[in-house]
Parts: structure tokens; C-alpha cells; sequence
């Protein structure tokens, strides 16, 4: 009987060992990969007792895990992995100032809940929207507050763990545990123990000392290796009333750092740091873009700081005060007051995305890796550290990026490695010893918030001294003598250099795509660095199904992972027909979200695409798709025999695979098309100064026509001269189901008839539209064609927002006073932004717009409609998006670009969206 089935009988959670899932464990966000014995999803501390004791009596090693974003690789080994995330994620209980909790819950999560008493948890992680207080617990997190709010061991009141030999002590009085560290702690000189409070290195002897017999303490920032916890009780603090935050811009990164006394002096709750090399990659990338919209000039720097307060003038006036002391100083060139809820979002997105950002740039082959990036100095001694930091990479020949946290010392410095040269392993472990000296000289540590895992824990002994280091291994002997509880962490570690990911990993075997991809399809996907913002569950889109799901093979991390892994067999195109790597990419709605909201820009929609293209290759194309495939010409064919269509369609759903609880679009007979052609010239087709080509979509052409109309109306009536591209479809739907053989003839003619033309190209599906923007130079790689059609392709909104600007379209006061609930299409939220959408809703006279933060609808096309998928689109849609439209009033107005979020807002919700070309053609008084 295998391992995974031994335990399975004894857990009412799962546990799995395929190959898919012990791969998708073996890493987590540090440079290290290990895979595991098998992965256990506990439900309850039940089930995480049964499973200790049975390893034990098989002598098997178990490793906690929580977002497995470690950056040391405390969470990978050749262990039982349980994955608290999927299921032990309950606020038990909230009373006064603390919070019960399992250790699964998210950093976020506990904070919304806390938010209704006016509380949260004071340690916050860049990672808060997926870290979980397990993962805090076991790493000694901080976060960029620290300043004032300490570490997560300042804030753990109590917990329950269960011991290596399955025991469950009472952590604060046990007598037998408290006597074996007396016991180790006995005679060793602690004098020596870094003084510096920000450290979560070793094993906290100068707590344990204090504070015995209670040992609560000790457990946090041990990586999991004395106990695994079940439940903790965590202390909140008072939310802050009001907030503020001044961006200086410097020059450079010694001057920025330079000024951080100054702030301090402010009581800044927070000075955080971010580099140019940070700062180029967030102006890249459309989610963002806020950041620099609303800078001066070119920083080589900058320093956000936070103030927190009891009232906007009070955060107000020290922002104010330390403008005039950087000026005054000499400090920087510009200081940006960012004190509106809107400046602050922008600000903070970006600084928390700073890991993220950096970790998608490289100096060729190499990548910025975390080995260290966790040390910390007293601030007043991070100016001439961080000086001789840097020359210390100079003299090595790498570079890397800056960022994080001035206000106690800490910077994230992350050098760029090529792991796969062995060299280049010698210099990373030369820099690792000389940066851990330089640190310990300026009085600072090692290990300051990320833990020890396998990149840190073989500098303890040097560190510490043989006599501290000796009674931290009999700590560890004295709570797990068998070593079965995440061995090879903080004591007897293996050299820094062991179980590296880049060197393990098989070159890949070259495989001839249909896409194109920059470096193949291998890169694609390993350009994912595991730092799992895919995994979060409160805001943005991606992803969806992990959202519903919380399984990490449903992660866009878990599927990039999955096809690292098809992608390096020795015969990729067999592995890409593999059906459980058809499961794991199954639930992928090809949002589009990773493309702008994974910091690394793993593309999971295209590598979709070209998946089912290949596993097709093997298994051939299933009816349904093939019918899906073809939905211009389907939809063609229900216009023309419509009403008939409507009625025959209903009960050919279940025979097609379809959900016959999901009502299907209605076809109208009297399509967008046909009004075109039987318009009157003097109607104004003839009579606009300038063209503009209308991308006539299946959808908007035979289902919605009047969306079309109001459209042409609007244009022509802004002095456009419409000409509608109606002949052929874009290629959207066979992209989705992987049909890109016919796909790419589908491009290739549309760019045929919309190139040597320089007028613009509109459209009202942006899914469609966009496909001219983004999947065509995949599709026609060469082909200088589509660059220039790319550039004409605008949404609509863009234009209409123009002319009313420019008086081409007078707005009157038809929807004054009424409020507008705007949902963005996913692919517009991906490609370019719903701005330009927000904007035209904005330019109605009196009304009120406000973008609903509701991801993805669930629907993405035909997905919403293919019985076996029905059940999750309408869970993704009851988690943010269906109790958004039910919190708002009946009279509120709805608007939605996407023809599925207005199929999905309907059913799922019982309301009707409009677009927004219908809401505003409302408000033109038309001849």
C-alpha cells in the first residue's frame, strides 16, 4: 500500500502522490526544489494528529506548509507536505483584542474581519494577500510596519501544536518541555545573541530564556521543525484612523537612504525603499501604471513614507513638515503628497509589488535571487553597510535591485545568478559569506524577516558560536528526536548550495509550437518564480478557479509548474497529452489576468491555447469545441432561421455537453448587419469626415444588434464615417479551444481587409477586439501586417470619449442622479485597462460611476456554459461579483463590456447590464 493511501485511511482531508502534485510542491518562491513523499490537505488538527503519528511509527518527515512562498525554501523537502491553506483557513473567533485562528487563514483575510472592530494585525507581509499566520508564525514575518508594530512573535499570545511523537502540550506550562530546555539552555552564555530586535534567524534562545516556562515564543520563526501548528491565538491592534504618505524623489539609492533619519524623526510608520530598476519595470506594466503617472521626472530612487494618524489634517501636516525637512536638508528634488485614497493605492500597489517586479526582470540569463536578501542592520548603520554591500557585488561582477524597508535597516537586495553555470553557484555562496560577515560587523543579523530554510541555516554555527548553535540542536532534539519535522532547517542543514532548482531541472527537449513564444514554450512557463500572487482571493482577477477552488493546481503557479514539468520530459508533445495535465488546465478560463497582474507576466491564456492545440494533436478536437470553434458561423446560421433557432436550440443543450440550467443567448433575425445594409445613405454613412472601422463581433451582429446600432449612431453622429468589418470572424473562440490551425487562417484574413488603411479599428466585444492586440502577433509572428493593425485597434469608449471632449458628441442630463456600476471585461482589465471605460461612464452629466472590484464573472465564453464547468463560473461569480450587484439599490444602473459578464450578471444575479455604448447614446440628442 502506497504512502499516500496509508495515510489517506486515517485523514478525513486527502492526500495525493502523483507525480503532477508532488512536482507542484517540490518548489516554493526561493531557489531551491526538492520534491516530496506526498502532499496532505488536512481538515481539521484531527486529522494533522493522525497523520504526525503515523509518519512516526513509519519514520517518515512531515513539513508544514501554508502559500508556500518562502523565500529561503523553508517549505520544500522530501517530506509529507500539508498544505493547511485548503482547509484549515477558519477565523475561529474574534474576541476583544485578540484573534483565534488555524494557521491556513490569510494574512487579508483576518484583517477584513478585524476591520469591523476597528483592528488588524500588526505585522504586514508585501505578500498579505496570500501569506497565511501559519506561514507568518513558522518565518517570524514582519513587514513594512515593523517599526512600530514589531514582528509576528511580538503579537502570538498562544497556540496549539501537535509534537513530533503526534503529543499535544499545553505550551505554556509543560513541564517535561520546559525542563528539556532549561536544560539545554543551561550554562550557555547568551550575551553574544544578536541584539538586534528584527531578527528571525536560529532558534529564539533569548526568548525561550525569558520567558520559560512558557515556550510559546520559541515556536515562532522555527520553521516548523519543533512543532506543527494547528491553531494560534494572535493579538490585534488599533487601526489607524488616517493615513498619508510622502514620496521623496532622489537621485540615487545612497541619497534616498540618506534620508530616511529625517523621517523617522516624524514617527513614520513606515520608510520603504524603491530603486529605479523597480521603478522601470512597474512603468511597464498597465497594473501599474498608476505609480508613474503621478511622479516627477526621472527618480534613480524613492522613499515612501507612511504616516499614520487620528486625523487627515494631523497625517496631512507631518507630510507637509517633512517636505520642508527634506528641502531644507537638502534631501531629494520632489516630494509627491500622496493623500487621497486614490494617490495612496497607487503608491502602495507598486511598493508592495517591488519582490514581484523584480523578480520578471533579468541581466540575460541571469535571475535576481534571494540568498541575501534578509539582512538587517540598526538604520543609523544602513547607509555605509549598504555602500560596502554594493561593492562587494561589484567586485563579484553581479548586479541586483534595491528595495525594503529603510525604517529598520532592512533592504531586500536580490544579485542576479545564473544558476545553471557552475561558477556562478561559487560566486553566489563567496557573496552569501561575505554579506552575512558584513552584517554581523554593522551590528545586524542574517536572517531579519524570510527565515533561515535552506538558504541560511548553514551559517548558524559561524553566526551564533559552537556553544549557542549546540543547545539550539538540543532544543530541536529535545521537541523532535527523530528529526522528523521539516529536518535540515535552522540546525544540520545541508550547504547552502544543495537542492538548487535551476541546475536540477532537465534541459528541455525542443518543441515545435503553433504560437509563437519569445523562447518557447518552456520559458513561458518557467518564467514563474512561484511568489504566488496568483493565489490571493480578495481583489483583482487571477485566478478565478483558485479563488473557488483554493487548489494549487488551479493556481496560475500551479499550472506553469505543471507544464515546466510536461516540458522537460524527454518527449514533450506525448507529455502535453497527458489527461491529468488536461485537469490541471481544464478550469484555466483564460482570463488573460496573468498577463498583467502576475508581477512575472506569465501568460497561462496563450500556453492554454497552445496545450488543447497539442493535446488535441493526440486525442483529436471534441464535437463541442469544434461547434464553439465555429460560433461566427454558428451564430450566423441562428440569425438567419431565427425565432425556429431559439426554439430548437433549448433542447439540444444537454446532447451538446451544455448546462441545461444555463439559459442560451436568444438570435435575433434582425441583426446588426442587416440594419446596416438597409440603412439610407443619407442616414450619415456616407457623410462623417473621418472613417472608422466597427469591428462587428458574432455576438454584438446576431444576439445583441441594438448594441451595434447605438454604436454606429453614436459615431456617426460624432462625424464619423462608419464602415463595418462584418465579412469574417477574429479567431477568439478557436484560440480558446485550441483550434489555431484555422485560428491563424481566420487572422491572416481579417488583417488582410483591415490593413492599408489608417483609420481606426473600434470595437464593442473587447475579447474580440483585443484578440487584434494581443493573440495576432502570436498567430503571425514576421508579419509586419499586424503591428500596424495592433495600433489602430482601440475600444470604443476611447473614441466616444473624445468626441465628447471635443464637443462632437453633446451630452444632456438624462441619467443625472442615478449611480452606474461599471464591471470590466477580463481582457480589457488584462490588455489595457477598463480606464477609458471609466472615463466615458464619468463624461455623464450628473451620473455616478463606480468600478465594481469584482474579478472575473465566471463565464469566459463558452466556459460558463459547458455543463461540467457550471457549477465553479457561478461560484467565481458568487464571491464578489453577484453580492456587489445585490448590495446595490434596485434603480442602480449596471454596465458591462463583455457580452458574457452581461449573460453571467443575468442569470447569476437576475439583473440586466447594459454596455456602456448603450448608456450613453441615452444622453445624445440624436437628429
Amino acid at each position: 500500500m502506497t504512502l499516500a493511501r496509508t495515510l489517506s485511511r486515517l485523514l478525513e482531508g486527502d492526500v495525493r502522490d502523483d507525480p503532477y502534485t508532488r512536482h507542484l510542491y517540490a518548489s516554493d518562491a526561493s531557489m531551491y526544489a526538492i520534491e516530496p513523499l506526498a502532499v496532505a490537505f488536512p481538515r481539521h488538527a484531527g486529522d494533522v494528529q493522525a497523520l504526525v503519528a503515523a509518519c512516526g511509527e513509519l519514520g517518515v518527515p512531515v513539513l508544514p506548509r501554508g502559500a508556500g512562498t518562502s523565500l529561503a525554501g523553508q517549505t520544500v523537502g522530501a517530506a509529507v507536505i500539508v498544505d493547511f491553506s485548503r482547509h484549515m483557513n477558519r477565523i475561529l473567533e474574534i474576541d476583544g483584542r485578540s484573534a483565534r485562528v488555524q494557521p491556513g487563514v490569510v494574512q487579508d483575510q483576518l484583517n477584513r474581519a478585524a476591520r469591523k472592530h476597528g483592528l488588524m494585525f500588526g505585522p504586514d507581509t508585501s505578500t498579505s494577500n496570500r501569506a497565511t499566520i501559519g506561514g507568518m508564525i513558522g518565518n517570524n514575518s514582519a513587514g513594512s510596519h515593523s517599526v512600530l508594530y514589531g514582528s509576528t512573535v511580538d503579537h502570538v499570545e498562544s497556540l496549539r501544536v501537535v509534537l513530533a511523537d503526534a503529543g499535544t502540550p499545553d505550551l505554556r506550562s509543560d513541564a517535561r518541555l520546559g525542563a528539556a530546555v532549561a536544560g539545554a539552555l543551561k550554562g550557555v552564555d547568551l550575551s553574544g545573541f544578536p541584539r538586534f530586535w528584527r531578527h528571525s534567524g536560529g532558534y529564539r534562545l533569548d526568548l525561550a530564556a525569558r520567558d520559560l516556562p512558557d515556550l510559546t515564543k520559541l515556536i515562532v520563526g522555527s520553521e516548523g521543525t519543533l512543532a506543527v501548528v494547528t491553531e494560534a491565538t494572535v493579538g490585534l491592534v488599533d487601526r489607524p484612523r488616517a493615513k498619508a504618505i510622502a514620496v521623496g524623489h532622489f537621485t540615487s539609492t545612497p541619497s534616498a537612504i540618506a534620508a530616511t533619519a529625517d523621517a523617522l524623526s516624524f514617527e513614520a510608520a513606515s520608510v520603504e525603499l524603491l530603486d529605479k530598476a523597480i521603478l522601470d519595470l512597474s512603468r511597464r506594466r498597465v497594473d501599474y501604471a498608476g505609480l508613474g503617472d503621478i511622479l516627477s521626472g526621472d527618480p534613480e530612487a524613492l522613499l515612501f513614507v507612511e504616516f499614520f494618524g487620528d486625523s487627515p489634517a494631523e497625517v496631512a501636516d507631518r507630510v507637509d513638515k517633512l517636505a520642508a525637512t527634506w528641502k531644507a536638508n537638502g534631501h531629494g528634488y520632489h516630494t509627491l503628497r500622496a493623500v487621497t485614497a486614490g494617490q495612496q493605492a497607487a503608491v502602495l500597489k507598486v511598493r508592495k509589488a517591488g519582490l514581484g517586479l523584480l523578480m520578471a526582470s533579468s541581466v540575460g540569463s541571469r535571475r535576481p535571487l534571494a540568498f541575501v536578501e534578509d539582512t538587517a542592520v540598526p538604520p543609523e548603520r544602513l547607509l555605509p553597510y549598504v555602500e560596502e554591500f554594493a561593492e562587494i557585488l561589484s567586485r563579484h561582477g553581479l548586479s541586483a535591485g534595491f528595495y525594503g524597508h529603510c525604517s529598520v535597516g532592512c533592504l531586500h537586495i536580490r544579485p542576479f545568478v545564473d544558476l545553471r553555470v557552475p561558477d556562478e553557484i561559487g560566486t553566489m555562496r563567496a557573496v552569501a559569506e561575505e554579506i552575512a560577515e558584513l552584517a554581523a560587523r554593522h551590528g545586524g543579523v542574517n536572517s531579519s524577516e524570510h527565515g533561515d530554510g535552506l538558504a541560511r541555516s548553514e551559517f548558524n554555527r559561524r553566526l551564533f558560536g559552537d556553544a549557542v548553535y549546540e543547545a539550539m540542536r538540543r532544543i530541536k532534539h529535545a521537541f523532535d528526536p527523530r528529526g522528523l519535522l521539516n529536518p535540515g532547517k535552522i540546525v544540520d542543514a545541508p550547504p547552502m548550495t544543495e537542492h538548487l532548482r535551476d541546475p536540477a531541472m532537465p534541459a528541455p527537449r525542443p518543441l515545435r509550437t503553433t504560437l509563437s513564444f519569445a523562447d518557447g514554450m518552456h520559458a513561458a512557463a518557467d518564467r514563474c518564480m512561484n511568489i504566488g500572487v496568483c493565489r490571493k482571493d480578495d481583489t483583482g482577477v487571477m485566478c478565478p478557479s483558485y479563488m473557488a477552488t483554493r487548489e494549487e493546481e488551479h493556481s496560475t503557479r500551479g499550472r506553469a509548474n505543471a507544464l515546466v514539468k510536461a516540458l522537460s520530459s524527454d518527449d514533450p508533445r506525448q507529455a502535453l497529452g497527458d489527461e491529468r495535465l488536461h485537469g490541471i488546465l481544464d478550469l484555466c478560463l483564460e482570463c488573460k489576468a496573468c498577463q498583467s497582474e502576475c508581477p512575472l507576466g506569465v501568460d497561462m491564456a496563450a500556453m492554454k491555447s497552445e496545450f488543447l492545440h497539442q493535446y488535441q494533436e493526440t486525442h483529436g478536437v471534441p464535437p463541442r469545441s469544434r461547434l464553439f470553434g465555429a460560433i461566427r458561423t454558428l451564430n450566423r446560421l441562428g440569425s438567419a432561421t431565427a425565432p425556429l433557432s431559439n426554439w430548437l436550440a433549448a433542447p439540444l443543450r444537454g446532447p451538446l455537453g451544455l448546462s441545461t440550467r444555463r439559459p442560451l443567448p436568444r438570435f435575433r433575425r434582425d441583426n446588426l448587419l442587416r440594419w446596416f445594409a438597409r440603412r439610407p445613405p443619407s442616414s450619415g454613412r456616407r457623410s462623417g469626415r473621418r472613417e472608422v472601422i466597427l469591428l462587428a463581433d458574432s455576438f454584438t451582429s446576431f444576439s445583441e444588434p441594438g448594441i451595434g446600432r447605438a454604436a454606429v449612431e453614436l459615431l456617426e453622429r460624432a462625424g464619423y464615417r462608419v464602415r463595418l468589418e462584418s465579412e469574417g470572424c477574429c479567431g477568439r473562440s478557436s484560440i480558446s479551444k485550441g483550434l489555431l490551425d484555422r485560428a491563424r487562417t481566420m487572422a491572416e484574413a481579417m488583417v488582410g481587409r483591415l490593413a492599408g488603411s489608417d483609420a481606426p479599428i473600434v470595437g464593442l466585444e473587447p475579447s474580440c477586439l483585443l484578440t487584434l492586440k494581443d493573440e495576432y502577433a502570436a498567430l503571425l509572428p514576421g508579419d509586419p501586417r499586424v503591428a500596424a493593425v495592433a495600433a489602430r485597434a482601440r475600444l470604443i469608449p476611447e473614441l466616444l470619449a473624445e468626441a465628447v471632449d471635443d464637443g462632437s458628441l453633446p451630452l444632456n442630463g438624462g441619467l443625472s442622479g442615478r449611480r452606474i456600476l461599471l464591471h470590466g471585461h477580463c481582457h480589457e482589465k488584462a490588455v489595457v485597462g477598463t480606464a477609458a471605460t471609466r472615463e466615458l461612464l464619468s463624461r455623464i452629466p450628473g451620473a455616478e460611476v463606480e468600478e465594481i472590484d469584482a474579478g472575473c464573472c465566471g463565464m469566459a465564453g463558452s466556459f460558463g456554459f459547458e455543463s461540467e464547468h457550471y457549477d465553479l463560473s457561478m461560484k467565481i461569480g458568487g464571491l464578489r461579483l453577484f453580492p456587489a450587484i445585490a448590495a446595490s439599490s434596485p434603480d442602480t444602473l449596471l454596465a458591462a463590456t463583455g457580452v458574457s459578464c452581461r449573460q453571467q450578471i443575468a442569470h447569476g444575479a437576475g439583473r440586466a447590464a447594459r454596455h456602456p455604448v448603450e448608456l450613453l447614446h441615452q444622453v445624445v440628442d440624436l437628429p
